[in-house]
């Protein structure tokens, strides 16, 4: 892991690089630098960069000329690092990095040179892909573990059952003679060692002249001295002082075989982590029923392009994100939203890919394709989260980056004390213990521990609808000490509702709503769509404005037939020298009821105030319970009346009330809240919530916020259930706890057993640790750690209160 991180950052430009073991995936900052220029550095580090290869048709294509705007078309996407076109079987060669470019971005360069591009038949699916890799992996691993089992358990059975029933070996050894017994373990080990042991050599020996040794290094250092030492002792005995003469067949081949289990097992536990990824994935379709030429025609999902018209028929999934133009049916989007009542769609409605269609049959206009889908998005988010480090893990990355050598040090320094200070016979005994110590050592444990609880956590927060933005967001969650919470489609729905009016004397409440609605028409904000809806309810006619501004946080104004208005707080009107005390006696009420007062003046005077009050979410309550119940301080952030915001605090139990506050005064709030060196999570869903977002330690966007909130924050609840926050908190503690308890292990393993494994409870007990057991142990401790990172998959969020 270190050493491609280390052979990413030597590329010059590259700003920095993250691998993260248990995706097998690297990101990379890469500054000024090419994509091809990092590829070529991880393979010439000996590792594979995981590109992919895939075949275009390309039509229309006369000349040599055509071939190479079509080689330049598709070399010009980041991503692509070969392309060639064969212009005689109009075919494109393409080999290509997925992270970083999709097979319909490549057609769509190929479309745009000028030429026709398709796929010729539909494309592997990348669920099947990984499931692909991953099943060659296990057949691999299980090939090799099977075979070194079983020219393994010849010599084990014989060797170690001589030991424990002495009539047995007596028997062998008279039967076949010890010279034989010993040439047929030199056959059986030797098949171990240079068969199914040989990946120890291929990729521990390149790493080891590199100064860079792994694992693998480890593994067949110990192996090779184990093997090697058991080969002088059976060709040429005569090198080795009297009574050293043993050889370790068993030993070397026991150990293969152990680390081999091990991998299988940690690889099909490993496989298990990224079930969400495959989950998210499985829920495209790989094909689409399309309007092309006059009929319908089924093709590859990849193939689709903004505008075409999609027919889904009752119970398929839509395959892409679109609008309806033709049908009406129930949607299930509870993988989107988590909530289960399924939504009616009808003409014009916006449909997202990946949801299930219901009894009707829907057409569409695609409006995202490919990577740009809401569920492709979800998906890059989880992949995002997953390949991220934690902070916690910068100390787990200096230990692994030295861990090795030392090991590798501490073996060589065992075996020179035993050589000089150890019983006969010596020789053996230093052998021995420093196989033992190369075997026991486990950086993989180490390099487990982080990572693979991170994917756990994350893909189990996808499947709770909390998605994390990155592994540091899963971190600072955990510690914070203060939830605040933007008050208007946070805590409320959203959709605010004109309450009543109360006029000053000598108006009519009619017109003043007819006026006030005439201004707000221009206006986009929540209230501002609740005047307009209340004066088309009393069916008034609706008047033209003039010169309309919106003065931001405050309101709006405009000349409505000739009357100055002003709609907006009574800041507003303040600014404006206008007297609001005539309607001082409405201003209890209205909040007292939890409702926003806003007053209308006409022609500099006070005539009205309206109230408008946005009813609170059903959530929002048992939220805050729940906040409560987790130790956190709830504070709640509005520009609201001071009366309407302490209402609503009333009724949630909120702690603590900012209010009338404008936009930018979020942040200043924020700042507040922050002294004294405490943590501050901010909720919120609007586009003026993305700087508060931004400052606290965590922002948390709800799923029904804008684009800006979401790109803007660091934690994203897929539905506006305000009880994901507490989910969120709780599986950020949940994953934590489990990587402590990961690390936890790790460390304690290596510091109890490494010592042991040098032999130094032999002095007081008589005990030496078996390179045997070593192994053995070894493999335990990566499986231990990624079987306990696989609890987090039956994380629940705790129950309401």
């Amino acid at each position: 892991m270190a050493r491609v991180e280390d052979a990413i950052r030597a590329v010059p430009g590259v700003q920095g690089a993250s691998v993260n073991l248990a995706t097998g995936q690297a990101s990379v900052d890469l500054g000024t630098a090419s994509p091809q220029a990092v590829v070529a550095a991880v393979a010439a580090a000996g590792y594979d960069p995981g590109s992919e290869e895939i075949r275009l048709v390309v039509g229309g294509m006369s000349c040599a000329s055509c071939v190479g705007r079509v080689e330049d078309a598709l070399r010009a996407l980041p991503g692509v690092l070969e392309a060639d076109v064969n212009l005689a079987a109009e075919t494109a060669r393409v080999r290509y990095l997925p992270a970083l470019v999709a097979p319909a971005d490549l057609l769509a360069a190929v479309d745009a040179a000028g030429y026709d591009a398709s796929l010729p038949e539909a494309g592997p699916d990348p669920v099947d892909r990984e499931r692909s890799a991953r099943a060659a992996e296990h057949r691999s691993l299980k090939r090799s573990l099977t075979l070194a089992a079983a020219l393994t358990l010849p010599i084990f059975v014989i060797d170690m059952g001589g030991h424990l029933i002495p009539a047995l070996q007596h028997a062998v050894h008279d039967a076949l003679g010890t010279g034989n017994v010993y040439l047929l373990f030199f056959v059986l080990a030797s098949g171990v060692q240079f068969g199914p042991g040989l990946r120890f050599y291929r990729k521990g020996w390149p790493a080891l002249i590199q100064a860079a040794p792994d694992m693998n290094s480890l593994v067949m250092l110990g192996t090779s001295a184990a093997y090697g030492y058991s080969v002088v002792a059976t060709f040429l005995p005569g090198w080795l002082p009297e009574g050293t003469v043993h050889v370790y067949y068993e030993a070397s081949a026991v150990i293969i075989t152990l680390v081999l289990l091990g991998r299988f097992l940690e690889a099909r536990a490993r496989g298990a982590t990224s079930e969400a990824i495959r989950r998210l994935a499985g829920l495209r379709p790989r094909t689409a029923r399309v309007h092309r030429a006059g009929e319908i025609v089924e093709i590859d999902v990849a193939q689709l392009r903004p505008g075409d018209r999609v027919l889904v028929r009752p119970g398929e999934r839509l395959p892409v994100d679109g609008e309806v133009v033709e049908g009406s049916s129930w949607v299930d989007e509870s993988m989107i939203t988590g909530e289960p009542l399924p939504v009616l769609k009808e003409s014009g409605a916006p449909v997202v890919g990946g949801t299930v269609n219901g009894q009707g049959s829907l057409t569409f206009t695609a409006t995202r394709v490919g990577s740009d889908t809401v569920l492709a998005q979800i998906i890059r988010m989880v992949e995002a989260a997953q390949g991220s480090k934690l902070p916690i893990q910068a100390l787990v990355d200096r230990v692994t980056r030295y861990f090795v050598p030392a090991v590798i040090a501490i073996a060589v320094l065992t075996f020179g004390v035993w050589l000089v200070f150890g019983p006969a016979p010596a020789l053996t005994l230093a052998l021995v213990n420093a196989v033992a110590v190369l075997i026991i050592a486990c950086p993989c444990a180490m390099g487990l521990a982080t990572p693979t609880s991170i994917m756990v956590g994350t893909g189990k927060g996808a499947e709770i609808g909390v998605l994390f933005r990155g592994g540091d967001a899963l971190q600072a969650l955990r510690a914070v000490e203060v939830i605040a919470l933007d008050k208007t489609g946070t805590l409320t729905e959203g959709r605010p509702e004109l309450m009543g009016i109360e006029t000053a004397d000598g108006f009519d409440a009619d017109e003043i709503l007819r006026l006030a609605a005439a201004v707000e028409t221009h206006s986009e904000h929540p209230i501002a769509r609740a005047i307009v809806r209340a004066a088309e309810h009393r069916g008034l006619r609706a008047a033209a404005a003039q010169g309309f501004a919106a003065e931001v946080g405050q309101g709006a104004r405009a000349e409505v037939e000739g009357h100055p208005v002003l709609v907006g707080s009574a800041r507003l009107l303040a600014g404006e020298g206008i007297d609001t005390r005539r309607l001082a006696d409405a201003l209890p009420r209205i909040t007292a009821s939890a409702a926003t007062p806003l007053f209308v003046a006409v022609d500099g005077h006070a005539a009205a105030v309206l109230a408008v009050a946005d009813p609170l979410k059903a959530s929002a309550r048992s939220a805050v319970a729940r906040l409560h119940a987790q130790g956190l301080e709830v504070v709640m952030i509005t520009g609201d009346h001071r009366g309407t915001a302490d209402a609503i605090a009333r009724e949630l139990d909120i702690d603590r009330v900012v209010a009338e506050v404008l936009p930018d005064g979020k942040v200043q709030a924020l700042q507040e809240l922050q002294q004294g060196g405490r943590r501050v999570a901010f909720v919120g869903d609007g586009i003026n919530d993305a700087p508060a977002l931004a400052q606290a330690e965590v922002g948390i966007a709800i799923g029904s916020g804008t684009d800006v909130a979401m790109e803007s924050a660091d934690v994203v609840l897929m539905s506006d259930n305000l009880l994901g926050i507490a989910n969120a908190i709780a599986l950020s503690r949940a994953t934590l706890r489990n990587i402590r308890q990961n690390l936890f292990w790790a460390f304690v393993y290596n510091t109890t057993l490494l010592p042991v494994a040098a032999g130094i409870l032999y002095p007081f007990i008589g005990l030496l640790l078996s390179p045997m057991f070593a192994a053995l142990a070894m493999a335990f401790s990566s499986v231990s750690v990624v079987t306990n990172a696989l609890r987090l998959k039956r994380f629940r969020p705790p129950t309401p209160a």
